[in-house]
């Protein structure tokens, strides 16, 4: 009888490592692999803040502080939408919140591109961006000012 429930257990130690094995490979299949991106690993909303200097902006000082806030949404496909609070100099550049919209391009390395249209700007945005924590984080640079951002993908 002893031997019986030996074997049993052995059988059922075997049977549950071999279901978690599978379970796991099936898990690790579905999840990007490290260093590969794509449109698709941008999906959902992010919070985002930005800060740095406008430079040599028409009607504002040589140098002009700049922060700003966004709730972004990424749709997997290449295209943004997001909301925008600024403040340039210490003061709001609006009331409230600024709708804008743009693409993005993220490619296999994880960097890309973005453009963003906003009221608030006279030319578009072309941010350079980099993709980390498997897409759970994006950092970005304005490439006509000294302007970095961070969004965080909201869960």
């Amino acid at each position: 009888m002893k031997n019986n429930i030996s074997r049993i257990s052995i059988a059922a130690a075997l049977v549950v490592t071999g279901c978690s094995l599978v379970l796991a490979s099936g898990l690790a299949m579905a999840e990007p692999q490290e260093g590969r991106c794509s449109n698709q690993t941008l999906l959902g909303d992010y919070g985002g803040v930005a800060e740095g200097v406008l430079l040599n902006i028409p009607g504002l000082p040589s140098e002009t502080q700049f922060r700003g806030l966004t709730m972004t949404h990424f749709d997997g496909k290449g295209n943004l939408s997001w909301v925008e609070h600024t403040v340039i100099n210490g003061r709001p550049a609006e009331q409230g919140w600024t709708e804008a919209t743009g693409t993005y391009t993220v490619n296999e390395d994880c960097t890309g591109m973005a453009v963003v249209d906003t009221p608030n700007s006279p030319v578009p945005l072309s941010l350079a961006m980099v993709v980390v924590k498997r897409g759970a984080e994006i950092h970005t640079v304005l490439n006509t000012d000294a302007v970095a951002s961070t969004f965080i993908k909201v869960k």
